[in-house]
Formats: C-alpha cells, structure tokens, sequence
C-alpha cells in the first residue's frame, strides 16, 4: 500500500523530491510550480497550500514501489496515514501568478516528428489541475502536434497510404486555398488511421487538457480571462476554418495552437463505447464552449465541417525516433 501524508511540509517535501532522486529544477517541473517555491519549502520547513498538498499527493501516489519505500524511510512513516509533523512550521501564503509560472518551453523542447514532418512540443511529465475542480493529475511525459493537422498533412498521408480523402475534397485535391486549413470532415476511424500511419496516437482527454492548460489551472490556454478575440468561435463572426497559425496570442504555456476555437479535436478516451470525447470548441462553438475543460463526445462514425485532430506521442518513443533519424 503506498504511504500517504496527513500534512505536508518542507520536510517531507524534501524526503519525496530526495527518495526520486531529482533536482529542485526537476521536481518543481512535475509538481508544476517554480523553483524558488520549492527552495522556500525546503529551507523555511514551510506549509504548502492546499492545492499543493493535493499535487505532492498525486506525485507520490505516481511513484515506483523503491521510490515510495525510500521516502517511508526518509521520513519514519510508522503506518500509511502518518507523517512526522511540525506544530511550529509557517503557512504558506497564496503566491501570486508570477510566483508559480508554468515551465516555459524552450526551442529545444520542440521537434519535427521524423514520419510526417508536423512540429511537437514537449510537455514535461508532472501534475496538471485536470476538470473543471481542478482536481491533480499526473502525466508522463509527451510530445504533441503544435497544430492541428491540415489539410497538407492530410494529404501526404493519402498519397502514403491511399486512405479515401475527405468528402468535400473535389477530385480527392485540397479545396483551393485551404492547405493551411485543419482538415475536416473526418471520422475518428480516420483520425486513428493517421495516427497509426505517422507512428503517433491520438492524445489523450488529459493530455489534451495538460497540454492547453499548462499546470497552473488556469481556464484557458492564455490565462482565465475571458477573451473571445484570441479564438476563432461563433462571437467572431468567421463562419469557417482559419489557417492554423492564425491566433498566435492564443496559445497554450506550451506554445500549442488552436487549443480553442476553430476545430473540434478527437482523442483516444472513449466515453462510452463507441463514443469518443473531443476536445477545444470550434468556430461553430459560442465561447461559453471554449474552456479546454469542458466536456464533449461523439460517434467514432461522426464527422462533420467543424472537426479535425492533431496526434501525440510520449516523449520517450518520441526521442527513440529522434535517436534513429540522427544516426542514419
């Protein structure tokens, strides 16, 4: 049974990040806070906040069986539900948005998959705030497409493989104009055929959601103000797909586009069987349906004007590939 903490403090903060055998850098990025967060934790035998306590939680939760034992140790846990406490330790006052920063990411977190060529980024293993209660979720690390696929991605996977074009491509060639566009009126059958072929998957719900959120909870991917502007939606007026790199003040903490508005994406997660969620709104979609959190599913069969993919894979696969490609 793996061991649980009552309270958490700088103390047993230090035990877990120790018994993984990481860097202060490295353990903030999991826990999806800054460094000098858990420097003050450490030093100051601090009180985490709440919704800190919940991350270490899940963090530890996530853990090998070694990791876990380790930390028991570190700690002098006598039994699963309790942990050496500190009646005089401080409480940790609620930093501000520029004290918890999402890790921002780098030109070296971002590649071109080797197969279909489309732009990924990294987004770190650790705890996001996941649903609309913001409840902690751990996440390995992956990578995801930085934009949707388009119609040109499309494309050069029908010429790959001879997959049947979508229905409103006259003589199977892109409408004109459209090759930056994300591709439409596809299936998740067809979806999960690109994946496949590009040696990826379709992400995820939470991944989805990690990657459009980042980890500090916020509701949109620029913040939780409410800014219909920074999408293509309904209140816009645009009545159509836009070009995928069109809203650049709208993207997520990792650089990834198109995480509201503009198209519907499918994910791996079946709702029900048969049933697949979607995730991001799109320019059909009024703003209240933007929030990266909110709920949506359809028929794997179901496709329609307003609805594409993008793929993702996890970092170590993704890292393999690299490693091949380098060395041929």
């Amino acid at each position: 049974m793996a061991p649980t903490v009552s309270r958490w403090t700088g103390k047993e903060a230090r035990a877990l990040r120790e018994a993984k055998r990481v860097s202060q850098v490295e353990f903030a990025a999991e826990l999806g806070v800054s460094e000098r967060i858990i420097v003050r934790w450490e030093k100051g035998n601090v009180t985490p906040r709440p919704i800190n306590q919940q991350g270490l939680d899940t963090v530890l939760a996530a853990c090998s069986p070694d990791v876990q034992a380790r930390f028991s140790e570190m700690i002098g846990l006598t039994s699963p539900a309790t942990s050496a406490q500190d009646p005089g330790v401080s409480s940790e006052q609620s930093p501000s948005p520029e004290q918890e920063p999402d890790v921002p990411v780098g030109d070296e977190d971002q590649a071109r998959h080797p197969i279909d060529g489309k732009l990924m980024t990294l987004v770190p293993a650790g705890v996001y705030f996941a649903g609309e209660n913001s409840e902690p979720v751990y996440l390995p690390a992956f990578y995801i497409d930085v934009f949707p696929t388009t119609n040109a991605d499309y494309a050069r996977f029908i010429a790959a493989t001879d997959h049947k074009p979508p229905q409103h491509w006259e003589n199977g060639q892109i409408p004109e104009g459209l090759d930056n566009h994300p591709v439409v009126f596809v299936t998740r059958h067809d979806a999960h055929a690109y994946a496949q072929w590009s040696a990826k998957a379709l992400p995820t719900a939470q991944q989805w959601e990690k990657a459009a959120r980042g980890t500090r909870g916020e509701i949109y991917p620029w913040g939780s103000q409410r800014t219909p502007a920074k999408v293509n939606c309904r209140e816009g007026g645009k009545r159509s797909t836009t070009p995928v790199d069109c809203y650049a003040s709208g993207v997520s903490p990792y650089g990834v586009y198109d995480m509201c508005g503009n198209t519907w994406d499918w994910c791996s997660t079946e709702s029900e069987p048969g049933r697949y969620e979607l995730k991001g709104s799109a320019f059909t979609s009024p703003f209240l349906r933007c929030a990266p959190s909110t709920f949506n599913d359809a028929s794997a069969d179901m496709l329609d004007d307003d609805t594409g993919f993008r793929c993702a894979t996890p970092a170590e696969t993704m890292r393999a590939l690299l490693n091949v490609r380098a060395a041929q």
